[in-house]
């Protein structure tokens, strides 16, 4: 699968996340989208120019309580449980279809009756994995069975097993046009590596409990429970030594930090005793003459982490790997421990997801482009393209314009900026030609093997990219994703059909809410194109150093401020937003803010709107402002935020709304803020 350095696309948020078929539990309640303008989120007994955040959704959480299968309930989390109920109805139906079903239509329905089909799974025990488990237990306990480790772990890779490290296809960094093989560091079973090192007893806490659940998982899987916990240890002592190993996760954030482009000869000199060549053909890679090594410090510490560990500790530690990716097709009790902790104790969810949504969100997952053509053609109406491609357009003319006046820019990097920009491609709603699934067999009644399988089918679908051109046409994220994306490499936006609905699109709604909620998105990914990383990609998606050296350091002076603006923010406890990890989000968010208003008065100016009728109360500044906010409006559980601010880009809602909208220099106007309150402080910063 492709390995983690290698997809660089950037995007604009996060969603939270028995019986025979003929006995499905049915669906317990209809979930309805968030309105467009939700003047029930809102307080207006709070403060605008104080805490517009606490304006805009001081009665959010209080409305929408989080409910006990999700970490968090946001404006991402409502519209994925709409989504999910109509990719369930179109399962439903596609698993009653019969044998006169389309092929794609039996795939899609066929693996969402297998996922729903409990106790056949519960039945099946660990059978579609024994396999795989037996050639674990076959190897031997010397020295020599290291040597044979390098084609199981290829067989491991090929099924999305991440053990050791990460391997996969990338785009060539310094000649985009093409597709290269890259390997990176990986095979940790905690979120990052500093989860393995972070001081203080909440940290010293879950590491305890990852042992434990490793145990559980061995001991469930048939070993004695006094021989788990023993292993579990160890395990723990291994990931440790790949974890001091790897990049941290603000580390990765530079892409010339994970670029090492190299003979394979030479990253083979760096893992003596692998051979490579029986990876390279049990995980289907073609043969290689080169690779990124991603981390080239990674490779010579897993070689001496392999050697100084037991053979019992490294055949545990592939079982474990093995069964926490396969968990939710696995019996019951092996998806319940798996969930206790990587959704109860690291996110504080109470309740696995009802199994309609876990297995129809699967199949997307599987399936994304069969089930996506089904989706599109029910869901996402023609005049919806038309529209967005007019904001896009409204707002890429407003970047065009605003990087002419910017100050801190000489007129020679202004120049190649603006190439850049209009290189842009911009994909709205789904592929022009949708996936070819007919080489993935899907079968009724085998859940984990149509899971192994279609792991198998992407893994060989990404990795035949390998020395071939790019192409350009391919999408990222599936048509029902309720999210959006830019691609450097591929310089392209990226809108899926999900998030264009509302409250982040509604046409029923008037121009200054959309252009509040999706027009921002718009400007956001635009914006990810100059952030401090996608401003190291020119407009091919090479990259490139197009900047003179006194604005790269312009740029990072303002950078700086603003990495300084969200570090000081207190996101749970004592832990602090990382500025650094979300700078190229919070510049999104600020770049986007105002590209979205800027579009949006042109919009408003040449419709002759009347920019002082009040509707709800409010003018279409203040309603455009507001709608922006609502796009962060959410009610998280504090370890869930905790989780997020120490692993994810993405600031929590709370800053991303107020952190933006400090720096804007139209909003003070909008709601008659005196010059030096809170949301419109004297000293501000800004980059685009």
């Amino acid at each position: 699968m492709k390995a983690a350095s290698t997809t660089r696309m950037v995007c604009f948020g996060m969603a939270m996340m028995a019986t025979s078929v003929s006995g499905w539990a049915q669906q317990q309640q209809t979930y309805l989208p968030v309105p467009a303008f939700d003047a029930t989120s809102m307080d207006t007994t709070a403060d605008p120019c104080s805490d517009f955040y606490k304006f805009s959704c001081g009665r959010f959480a209080a409305n929408h309580p989080i409910p006990a299968d999700q970490a968090g309930s946001n404006q991402f989390s409502a519209l994925q449980n709409v989504n999910t109920q109509a990719l369930s109805g179109i399962l439903t139906k596609a698993a009653a279809g019969g044998a006169g079903r389309k092929p794609n239509e039996q795939k899609i329905g066929d693996f969402y009756a297998a996922c729903m089909d409990t106790a056949a799974i519960d039945a099946k025990g660990l059978a579609p994995l024994q396999p795989l488990l037996g050639e674990i237990d076959g190897l031997g306990n010397g020295m020599r069975a290291k040597l044979e480790l390098a084609p199981l772990i290829g067989k491991l890779q090929r099924v999305g097993v991440d053990v050791f490290f990460s391997f996969g296809e990338q785009q060539d960094f310094k000649d985009a046009s093409k597709q290269i093989a890259s390997v990176d560091q990986g095979g940790l079973g905690m979120p990052e590596r500093d989860y393995y090192f972070r001081p203080g007893a909440k940290d010293e806490e879950l590491r305890q409990k990852y042992v434990a659940h490793v145990a559980k998982m061995l001991t469930l899987a048939g070993a004695t429970p006094e021989v788990a916990a023993k292993e579990a240890k160890d395990i723990m002592t291994f990931e440790t030594a790949l974890a001091k190993a790897s990049m941290t996760v603000t580390e990765r954030r530079d892409p010339e930090k994970t670029y090492h482009l190299q003979p394979i000869a030479t990253f083979r000199a760096g893992v003596p005793g692998f051979d490579f060549d029986a990876f390279e053909a049990q995980v289907h890679a073609p043969k290689l003459t080169e690779i990124n090594n991603a981390n080239p410090a990674y490779g010579p510490a897993l070689s001496h982490a392999v050697r100084d560990t037991d053979m019992a500790t490294l055949k545990a530690y592939m079982k474990y790997h093995l069964l926490t990716t396969f968990a939710g097709r696995l019996p019951t009790k092996f998806d319940d421990e798996n969930f206790d902790f990587y959704a109860r104790t690291l996110r504080g969810q109470q309740e696995q997801a009802a199994r309609w949504k876990r297995c129809s969100n699967g199949v997307n997952g599987a399936l994304g482009e069969a089930l996506g053509e089904v989706y599109v053609s029910q869901y996402f109406a023609g005049d919806s393209k038309a529209k967005m491609l007019e904001m896009v357009h409204d707002i890429e003319h407003a970047m065009d314009t605003d990087l002419t006046q910017i100050a801190w820019m000489s007129d020679a990097t202004k120049v190649k900026a603006r190439e850049k920009l209009h290189a842009i491609a911009n994909k709205i709603g789904y592929p022009d030609t949708f996936r070819d699934y007919s080489a993935l067999t899907i079968a009724r009644d085998d859940a984990a093997g149509n899971q192994l399988r279609a792991n198998a089918f992407e893994n060989d679908r990404q990795l035949n990219k390998i020395g071939k051109p790019v192409d350009h046409s391919e999408w990222g994220m599936t048509p029902p994703t309720v999210n959006a994306y830019y691609d450097p490499s591929m310089n392209d936006i990226n809108f899926p059909a999900g998030i264009l609905q509302p409250a982040f699109y509604d046409p029923k709604a008037d121009d200054a809410v959309n252009y509040g909620h999706i027009g921002v998105v718009i400007g956001h990914e635009l914006t990810h194109g100059f952030d401090d990383e996608g401003r190291k990609f020119g407009p091919t998606g090479n990259l490139d150093d197009w900047w003179t050296a006194a604005d790269a350091k312009n740029f990072e002076t303002k950078a700086n401020c603003l990495a300084d603006q969200y570090s000081s923010y207190v996101a749970v406890d004592d832990v602090h937003v990382n500025g650094k990890l979300t700078l190229g989000e919070n510049t999104a968010d600020n770049g986007g803010l105002l590209l979205g208003y800027i579009a949006y008065m042109e919009r408003a100016k040449q419709n002759n709107v009347d920019l002082t009728k009040k509707v709800d109360g409010y003018t279409p500044a203040q309603r455009f402002y507001i709608a922006y906010a609502q796009n962060w409006c959410e009610n998280d559980r504090p370890e869930n935020v905790r989780a997020q601010v120490l692993t994810n880009e993405h600031s929590p809602g709370h800053f991303r709304a107020n952190g933006a909208i400090v720096n804007q220099p139209a909003f003070g106007a909008a709601f008659g803020c005196k010059a030096g309150a809170p949301m419109v402080p004297v000293n501000s910063c800004r980059i685009w």
